[in-house]
């Protein structure tokens, strides 16, 4: 994959990308050999990671599920592509079980995860995963012997 946009890099994810790459026609040959294997794409939406997976002729509520594991790290989308009759002749659409398995770039909780259905694509989102957390600030508060500095007297000494 070649990156084009001006976005920050993940450098592990380009590594990632490389090994991908390497392992493409073994990965092909063995996951055709095995069955279904669903296309995904996964990009980002401003704060949010969306992954969209092309699920036609499934059943999303019995036959599709979406799971968070390793610590709210790891996202993986299973189910099954079933046959409805078995028939001879040419075929060219799989079926069989599958897994996709998404990496996560920090740990969510399943409540920043929605997903639908529609016209065949099954959208995972996580919401607020790329959200740069904003510093926070705490107030303080002053101890019983503590003398208070009214706003208006910032700038001046105390006589202790």
């Amino acid at each position: 994959m070649i990156h084009t946009s001006l976005t920050r890099l993940d450098p592990f994810s380009l590594i990632d990308d490389v090994f991908r790459q390497a392992r493409a026609p073994l990965a092909d040959q063995s996951q055709r050999a095995s069955g279904f294997v669903p296309a995904i794409d996964a990009h980002r939406d401003g704060d949010d990671l969306v992954a969209a997976v092309d699920l036609p002729g499934i059943d999303p509520e019995n036959d599709v599920a979406v799971e968070l594991s390793n610590s709210g790290r790891t996202l993986t989308i299973s189910g099954e592509r079933r046959t409805e009759r078995e028939a001879e002749g040419l075929r060219e659409v799989r079926y069989g079980s599958f897994s996709r398995t998404v990496n996560l770039p920090e740990d969510v909780s399943q409540d920043a995860i929605s997903a639908t259905y529609d016209a065949g694509v099954l959208t995972v989102r996580v919401a607020g995963i790329y959200a740069e957390e904003q510093p926070r600030r705490i107030h303080i508060t002053a101890g019983a012997g503590a003398k208070q500095v009214p706003a208006a007297d910032e700038g001046k000494k105390l006589d202790a």
